[in-house]
């Protein structure tokens, strides 16, 4: 079971979408997600086999809730409850207190926030995190290796690719020349992607390199902060909104060169799909970004907030075309080397079998996890690793 704390476009629920579609297709697992409200995010994991459940998932679980999911998971012979989120992990990690499921949660970002260190410690639920950067911090919270591993994101090297322009792009749609050269952003319009630090570097880029445009793919909270900061550096000419954009495959081929200006990651999905499709990149150096982006090779890590110096090396890469290139290249040789979204995915299935706990009959058809496999191996990183 599923228990997902939100249900917008974000990368949490596109790890889980992934999850269901690739972990879904034989006889191993069967998922219900639990969702605090319809959208377009149950509509693609009911596509994509799993049963959906609506249950109101607030920090401080109603007892109706907490009722509703326990009878949920008794009549459907649960074998495992896989939280996304505090307010799922305290939802989760109450029903499996009370049900005796095992409970693992995922834990998306980068650091092991308070919410969920409580969860853990009050229930002894496992916790999974998806970077080195992570995991390590959690050690140093005491939590005990035995109760945490490591599973990180990958990409789909075969669905992300390299290809050419397409005919009607962003400058078609925007009246540009052919030739121009884009810069862009994917992500949430959020504070902690900080896509106004991206703003304040065009700024300053726009004094060198008055052509160069830059696209902002993405919708959130900080859309109108945005717009008023671009009309405040005169920039409503080439600082371009895009809103939510459902593929985004055609955006990477279009893009010159892609931008991370986020001061909290863990391992972001939208770099590693403009990578994977051969594009160089400048990101901010937090979190698990350094385990996808080779500093020199791949792309360059910056300082969070540091507006100039990513202003200074898109100037680098813009200006230098066989580098942007060859740079290019090696981030798309790295994504299918380094990064397969397959034995990622099968990671986590070893990860989520060696944790449940099989269900005494067989399970109704509500949607429940399968019987666990012994013999997992143990997936957490070594150290020095």
């Amino acid at each position: 079971m599923e228990v997902v704390g939100n249900g917008i476009v974000g990368g949490m629920e596109r790890c889980v979408e992934r999850l269901i579609e690739h972990l879904g297709r034989g006889d191993r697992f069967r998922f219900t997600v639990l969702c605090p409200f319809e959208g377009d995010f149950t509509d693609r994991v009911r596509a994509a086999g799993a049963q959906v459940m609506v249950v109101p998932m607030p920090e401080d679980p109603p007892w109706a809730a907490l009722q509703m999911v326990t009878g949920l998971v008794r009549h459907g012979r649960v074998d495992l409850l896989h939280a996304h989120l505090p307010n799922a992990h305290q939802l989760a990690g109450v029903v499996g207190r009370i049900t005796g499921v095992p409970v693992v949660s995922t834990i998306h970002g980068r650091q092991i926030i308070m919410p969920d260190l409580e969860v853990h410690r009050m229930v002894g639920s496992h916790l999974s995190v998806v970077c080195q950067h992570s995991y390590y911090h959690a050690l140093g919270l005491g939590i005990d290796p035995d109760k945490l591993s490591c599973e990180p994101n990958g990409v789909d090297t075969q669905a992300f690719h390299p290809g050419p322009r397409p005919e009607q792009g962003l400058r078609e749609r925007f009246g540009l020349p052919r030739d121009t050269l884009l810069v862009g952003l994917v992500g949430r319009l959020s504070p902690e992607k900080a896509p106004d630090v991206l703003v304040r570097a065009a700024s300053l880029l726009h004094e060198r390199l008055p052509d160069v445009h830059f696209m902002i793919a993405g919708e959130g909270p900080m859309r109108t902060q945005l717009v008023e900061a671009i009309e405040r550096q005169g920039l409503q000419s080439h600082v371009h909104l895009l809103g939510r954009i459902d593929d985004v495959l055609p955006i990477y081929h279009d893009l010159d060169l892609q931008v991370s200006s986020s001061h909290s990651e863990a391992m972001p999905l939208a770099l590693m799909e403009g990578m994977a499709t051969g594009l160089c990149v400048v990101a901010t150096r937090v979190g698990g970004v350094p385990e996808i982006v080779e500093h020199g090779r791949s792309g360059w890590l910056v300082a969070a907030r540091d507006h100039e110096d990513i202003a200074g090396r898109i100037h680098q890469m813009l200006t230098q075309p066989d580098l942007r290139r060859r740079m290019g290249e090696r981030a798309r040789d790295s994504m299918v080397q380094r990064h397969p979204l397959s034995s990622r995915l099968e990671a986590v299935a070893q990860r989520l079998l060696q944790l449940a706990r099989p269900a005494a009959a067989e399970p109704r058809r509500i949607g429940s996890a399968p019987r666990a496999v012994p013999g997992s191996a143990d997936l957490r990183p070594r150290a020095g690793r």
